[in-house]
């Protein structure tokens, strides 16, 4: 799928590890365009390339080759200031182990990324409840995450996520240490935000969350080799 308004761009993209001499081509000619407001999933087996490919669009490793362009941007162009930048206002990301900081807490957690901006305390502050409210857990604000059930934590690293009103939400097996009641309240959490206007692009290799997305994208082998829109969701029709 190709767009001219694509908040995300890729062309080409390939790359490849080397260790002791030896080529593992992790990606291998990746073309793909995410929309404002699209909510993607990368689904495929283990090792196919799935969060290699999601560290990439978030700036957290370098293609070998290709093009990789957010927001009209050439990615290659930027300095390593820029690219931090960018990370930090543009990209909100939800990852498989939640990633909390134990000595800090929940606001604490919430606020951190907005610091690294130099944002007012005030605006953290109605930052950080907004995204509290948003899923649910403005009452634990002052509790710490060993308090909190692993179906709560990743929804405070949901909304760290959010806080800093994200361009697009990159989600690495966001219910992968969840038992299946509290994966599917994320994943409904999820699908809130997307109704909200978020742009989602998640990698899973759970089938069934995968059919929760506007598009899902095969990888299999570092390529490509699918692209299916799920039956059960309705195909937005554009006016």
């Amino acid at each position: 799928m190709s767009s001219s308004n694509s908040l995300i761009r890729l062309v080409g993209m390939n790359k490849v590890f080397y260790t002791d001499e030896v080529e593992t081509h992790a990606l291998a000619g990746i073309h793909l365009d995410i929309d404002e407001g699209e909510y993607i999933s990368i689904a495929g087996p283990s090792g196919c390339g799935k969060s290699t490919l999601l560290s990439i669009l978030g700036l957290l490793d370098t293609p070998s080759s290709g093009e990789y362009m957010i927001n009209d941007i050439p990615v290659e162009n930027l300095s390593l200031s820029e690219r931090a930048r960018i990370r930090n206002k543009e990209i909100g990301f939800i990852f498989q182990s939640f990633n909390l900081l134990g000595d800090l807490s929940v606001y604490e957690n919430v606020e951190l990324p907005l610091t690294y901006r130099g944002m007012k305390s005030s605006e953290r502050k109605q930052r950080v409840f907004e995204a509290l409210e948003r899923v649910g857990m403005s009452h634990r604000a002052q509790h710490f995450p060993h308090q909190l059930s692993g179906g709560q934590q990743q929804r405070i690293a949901v909304a760290r996520a959010v806080s800093g009103k994200p361009s697009i939400l990159l989600a690495d097996e966001p219910t992968g240490n969840l038992d299946s009641t509290n994966g599917e309240a994320v994943m409904e959490l999820l699908r809130d935000l997307h109704r909200g206007g978020a742009t989602i692009c998640m990698v899973t290799h759970d089938a069934r969350y995968a059919q929760h997305a506007d598009r899902i994208v095969h990888l299999f082998d570092g390529c490509v080799v699918d692209e299916e829109v799920p039956a059960n969701e309705p195909v937005a029709q554009v006016a």
